[in-house]
C-alpha cells in the first residue's frame, strides 16, 4: 500500500475564455515535476472541480499522469453523496490514480457516525486507496479525531488524512494515536511548520503552484529534522501562505500565476476573478520573494 508522504502541490485548473487551457496545465504539471514535489493532487477543491464536467476530468488526470509519470498521484473525487462519490470513483478508476480524495460530505452536516460509515463505503467500493479530506470550513462538519481514527483502525483502504480543520489539538491527537503507516497531511500552508513538528508527513499545498521549490524545500527540511532551516522558509513564505488565502481559492493563487505569465487568472462562477487589491498584495508578495 501506497503511503504518501512530504510535498504534494493541489494543482489549479487554468481557464481560457470558459474552457479548460490544457497546455497551460500541462505546462504547470511540468513545472511541478520539475520543482521537486513528491506527489501531486488532481482535481480537488484548487481544481475548481465542481465545476468540470467528466470529460474535462478525465482530461485533466490523463495529462497528469502523462507528465508526471514517476510520481504518485492523488485525484479529488468526492461529493455529498455516496452515489455521486463512487460514479466519480468508477469515472477515474480506468486512469489509475495512486489514491483517491474524498471531502467530508459538504451541505448535509453529517454526524460522526454517518461520516465513518460513509467513508467505509467509499473505501469497500474501489481497490484504489482512500485519503480523507476534512475541511469543515467548506464543508460546515468537522471530523473529530476519534472518527479519523476509527476509520484508520478498520478500513486497510484508508492510507492517509488531509487534514485542513487548522485545529492544531485534534491533529496532534490523531498523529498520537493512528495506526502505523497511516499518514497525516496538512491541507493548510501556514499549519504545516506547527504539524509536520508534531510528526505529521507532509502537506497538500495551495502555496506551491506559486513557489514549489520553496515549498518543497521547507518540506524536506522538516522531514529532516533540520528545524532552524524550516523554520526560516516558513517565515519567509508565510505572507505567501497568508496572501492565498484572501480571497476564496484559488482565486489569489490563479492572480499570482497570471503575474508569473503561467495562466491566465480566469474562475469559473460562482467564483469571480481577483480583485485590484488582490493582484496589488500578490504582485508585492512575489517582488519580495524575488519570484517577480
Amino acid at each position: 500500500m501506497i503511503q504518501l508522504k512530504g510535498c504534494s502541490t493541489a494543482l489549479l485548473t487554468p481557464f481560457r475564455d470558459g474552457k479548460v487551457d490544457f497546455e497551460a496545465y500541462r505546462a504547470s504539471v511540468r513545472r511541478q515535476v520539475e520543482s521537486g514535489v513528491d506527489f501531486l493532487t488532481a482535481l480537488a477543491t484548487t481544481g475548481e472541480t465542481p465545476t468540470l464536467s467528466a470529460e474535462e476530468k478525465l482530461e485533466l488526470l490523463r495529462i497528469t499522469r502523462q507528465e508526471a509519470p514517476s510520481l504518485p498521484i492523488l485525484a479529488g473525487c468526492g461529493s455529498n453523496s455516496l452515489d455521486a462519490t463512487i460514479a466519480n470513483i468508477r469515472l477515474l478508476e480506468p486512469l489509475e490514480p495512486d489514491a483517491f480524495l474524498v471531502v467530508v460530505p459538504f451541505y448535509n452536516k453529517p454526524t460522526q457516525q454517518g461520516q465513518y460509515l460513509y467513508f467505509k463505503a467509499v473505501s469497500e467500493s474501489t481497490d484504489i486507496p482512500i485519503v480523507i479530506y476534512n475541511v469543515p470550513g467548506r464543508t460546515g462538519a468537522n471530523m473529530t479525531a476519534d472518527t479519523a481514527v476509527r476509520l484508520a483502525e478498520d478500513c486497510p483502504g484508508i492510507i492517509a488524512t488531509k487534514e485542513a480543520s487548522g485545529n492544531f489539538a485534534q491533529v496532534s491527537d490523531i498523529i498520537r494515536r493512528r495506526p502505523e503507516g497511516f499518514s497525516v497531511l496538512s491541507g493548510d500552508d501556514d499549519m504545516t511548520l506547527a504539524f509536520m513538528a508534531a510528526g505529521a508527513d507532509g502537506v497538500i499545498s495551495v502555496a506551491s503552484n506559486v513557489a514549489p521549490e520553496g515549498v518543497a524545500a521547507m518540506v524536506h527540511f522538516l522531514q529532516q529534522a533540520q528545524l532552524e532551516k524550516a523554520r526560516e522558509l516558513h517565515h519567509r513564505l508565510f505572507p505567501l501562505f497568508k496572501a492565498c488565502f484572501v480571497e476564496s481559492n484559488p482565486v489569489p493563487a490563479k492572480a499570482a500565476l497570471s503575474l508569473l505569465g503561467l495562466m491566465r487568472a480566469e474562475v469559473r462562477l460562482p467564483l469571480s476573478t481577483a480583485s485590484d487589491s488582490t493582484f496589488a498584495l500578490m504582485e508585492r508578495t512575489l517582488r519580495d520573494l524575488q519570484l517577480l
